[in-house]
């Protein structure tokens, strides 16, 4: 495959996480700031939220690309629903936690020193809602993402962008 072709090809394979990602974390940004405008604390929007959805967009390629992402192919969905929620969840739990240790650590030089640091940093309540956010979303996205899969791409579209029954061409 050609350099520009790859290129294409990977940019078409993570445009609909990223729009489905930047959409979720805009609202979770939205969320935090009418929760938490009373006390004047500054979070990210619009920029934050772009960036979340690529770093996620990104995660759920790498990790769509292991081997035993597909774990239970013959089983209802909610198996592989759950199991790849799961997976990208705690994917994204650790490229968090590599995101934020990762300066501590050069600040710091030892690991254990810098986890110590990070955790006495963390303002949990905002860890814990951004991670209850994660976890509806990717169990949102891999519910449409596996109805897709089942139903069939066209098929979805025709459903729901131009109505009618299943099987109606």
């Amino acid at each position: 495959m050609k350099p520009l072709e790859k290129l294409k090809h990977e940019f078409l394979l993570i445009l609909p996480p990223v729009i489905f990602f930047f959409f979720a974390f805009l609202l979770l940004a939205i969320t935090q700031r009418l929760v938490q405008r009373q006390y004047g604390i500054p979070l990210s929007g619009f920029g934050g939220a772009v960036i979340g959805a690529l770093l996620v967009g990104k995660v759920v390629l790498i990790v769509d690309s292991l081997p035993f992402m597909n774990k239970f192919p013959g089983k209802p969905l909610l198996y592989n629903i759950a199991w790849k929620s799961s997976v990208y969840f705690l994917a994204t739990f650790l490229v968090r936690y590599i995101e934020h240790i990762f300066p501590l650590l050069r600040k710091y030089g030892a690991i254990m020193e810098a986890h110590r640091h990070l955790v006495a940093e963390v303002i949990w309540p905002h860890f814990w809602i951004v991670q209850m956010w994660l976890a509806v979303v990717f169990f949102l996205y891999c519910s449409l993402r596996e109805l897709v899969r089942v139903i069939g791409r066209e098929e979805v579209i025709r459903m729901f962008l131009l109505g009618g029954k299943a099987g109606q061409g």
